[in-house]
C-alpha cells in the first residue's frame, strides 16, 4: 500500500529554500518496477475506439489505417477526444506537448503531405520522424534514422570499453569486461 498511499515529497529552489512537506494523493513513483504493471491495470479498459491502440505503460500511441486522407484526419481527431475524455474520468492529462501526428506509407506522391489531427481545439504538430518507445520510426518504417543514433551510441561505448579496459597499460580482467560490455553495449542493442 505504501506505493500508492502514504506518500510526501519535498522540492528544492534553486537557492536551497526547501518546500514543507506535501502529501501525495495519486499516480505511482516514476521509475519503480510495478509502475508501468499498475499503469496497465489503471487504464485497462480503454474505451472503443475506431483507431488502433499500442501502448506499454502511460506511453499510448493511436493508429487509423485507411486510404482517405480526410476519413484518416477524422477518425483519428474523434477518437482522440473519445481518448481525453476517458482520461480526464481518471484524472489523467495528455502531455500535448508530446503529442505530435504523423504519417506511414509509401506513396511517394503523398510523401510531403501532413497529417492534421485535431485535439482539444488545436491541431497537433506534425512529425515526420517521431519517437515512440525510444525508437525514431520513418515514413517507410525502414528506420534510418533510428539505427545511425544506435550505431553512433555503440561506437561511443565500443571506444570507451577499448580505452578504459582493454587500453594503455593495465587493461581488464575477462570478467570485468563481459560485465562492462553487457551493461554498456548489449543493453543498448537488446533495447
Amino acid at each position: 500500500m505504501e506505493m500508492v498511499g502514504n506518500r510526501i515529497f519535498t522540492f528544492t529552489t534553486g537557492n536551497n529554500k526547501w518546500s514543507r512537506l506535501r502529501h501525495l494523493t495519486n499516480g505511482f513513483p516514476q521509475g519503480s518496477v510495478l509502475a508501468p504493471l499498475l499503469f496497465n491495470i489503471y487504464t485497462s479498459d480503454l474505451p472503443i475506439t475506431l483507431s488502433r491502440k499500442y501502448a506499454h505503460a502511460d506511453d499510448l500511441a493511436i493508429m487509423h489505417a485507411y486510404g482517405v486522407w480526410q476519413a484518416v484526419e477524422g477518425e483519428l481527431s474523434k477518437d482522440m477526444a473519445t481518448m481525453g475524455k476517458y482520461l480526464q474520468t481518471l484524472k489523467l492529462k495528455l502531455s500535448t506537448a508530446k503529442m505530435v501526428s504523423t504519417v506511414f506509407h509509401l506513396n511517394n506522391k503523398g510523401a510531403k503531405r501532413e497529417l492534421k489531427v485535431n485535439f482539444d481545439n488545436e491541431t497537433l504538430p506534425f512529425c515526420s520522424e517521431p519517437k515512440f518507445l525510444a525508437v525514431t520510426l520513418s515514413r517507410s518504417l525502414t528506420y534510418p534514422r533510428h539505427l545511425e543514433s544506435l550505431r553512433k551510441k555503440l561506437t561511443s561505448r565500443v571506444t570507451l570499453l577499448k580505452r578504459q579496459l582493454v587500453g594503455s597499460g593495465w587493461g581488464a580482467e575477462e570478467i570485468s569486461l563481459g560485465i562492462a560490455t553487457l551493461a554498456l553495449v548489449h543493453s543498448t542493442i537488446e533495447y
